[in-house]
């Protein structure tokens, strides 16, 4: 099965694979997430790829160094997520106590992407940034929730 077919219907995370602090926030989402909704892949990757090309996806380049979260990936029914609304959507599918964070929806969407905007600006800085993008290795029950 290709990773395209594999990944066809899953609530996927996109993410930097060179971002230290990107790596590290997937790992903390891989554990939080109780229920499995959520599978993961990096903007760089096959899947990214994939995703960047597809005339769905917002035509800024800079969303590919940004977080991105589609739902039902590859099926005609995504829906795409993008900087803030992307990591308060993941958090909601997450349940437990980071369902709160949705109360920062009550604050206006152009102020979270502002803030979201300016600490991305500064996360190689401050986290650091990898030579290479090298993906959490999880065990082999959950493998197929990482994709290339």
């Amino acid at each position: 099965m290709s990773p395209l077919e594999a990944a066809r219907g899953k609530n996927i995370v996109f993410y930097d694979g060179v971002c230290v602090f990107c790596d590290n926030t997937v790992q903390v989402l891989y554990r939080i997430d109780r229920r499995r909704s959520l599978a993961f892949a990096t903007l760089q990757g096959q899947l990214g790829r994939i995703l960047a090309a597809s005339p769905a996806f917002p035509p800024d380049a800079e969303l590919l160094s940004s977080i991105v979260f589609v739902t039902e990936f590859g099926t005609g029914f995504e829906r795409i997520y993008t900087r803030s609304d992307a990591a308060l959507k993941i958090l909601e599918l997450t349940g437990g106590i980071w369902h709160a964070a949705l109360l920062f929806r009550l604050v206006p969407r152009f102020a979270r992407d502002a803030f979201y905007n300016w600490f991305a600006a500064r996360r190689y800085r401050w986290f650091g940034k990898k030579n290479s993008v090298t993906c959490f290795l999880p065990p082999p029950e959950d493998r197929g929730r990482f994709f290339e």
